[in-house]
């Protein structure tokens, strides 16, 4: 069996299932300032809190959606040490392939504080490797509605 095949079969009975609710990350107006420097997205209703108080319909400074995007490898712990081998065995590398879908149902309030929760939706082999789709969905603790939900696209390679 070809490392891809194992790997395959090692993602196949969580096919559809929540595999991970990752960690609450505080949205503060020093994390929303540095993206707003890094990407030149400089809009008073990311980075003046007076301005937003007084003008922006949510009373406050809200963080960019591709800031909450940018996010994930800390919400998923894919930037743990030990994920890549807990996840894919066998496997030498990943790559992000893209996203399929991305929305953000809700803004992201300063001091609101955030989660990602992931469900493995689709497995195909590519090649010598495995694409695997996973749907995020980033919550915004004690809202009803998610900051963002984003299909994203990996590939694995031996």
């Amino acid at each position: 069996m070809t490392p891809a095949e194992k790997l395959v079969e090692f993602l196949t009975p969580n096919l559809g299932a929540e595999i991970h609710v990752g960690p609450w990350l505080a949205i503060d107006q020093e994390r929303i300032d540095r993206f707003a420097e890094a990407t030149g997205d400089i809009q008073w209703i990311h980075i003046d809190p007076k301005r937003a108080a007084s003008e922006s319909p949510f009373g406050a400074t809200v963080a960019h959606g591709c800031l909450t995007l940018s996010l994930l490898p800390f919400l998923t712990e894919s930037n743990h040490p030990d994920f890549f081998q807990r996840n894919y065995p066998g496997m030498r590398y990943r790559v992000n392939y893209g996203f399929n879908r991305v929305r953000f149902p809700a803004p992201v309030v300063v001091g609101s504080r955030l989660r990602a929760r992931t469900v493995l939706k689709e497995i195909e082999r590519v090649g010598d490797g495995v694409q695997v789709v996973y749907l995020y969905t980033i919550e915004i603790e004690g809202k009803e509605k998610p900051a963002c939900i984003a299909e994203f696209v990996a590939r694995v390679y031996p």
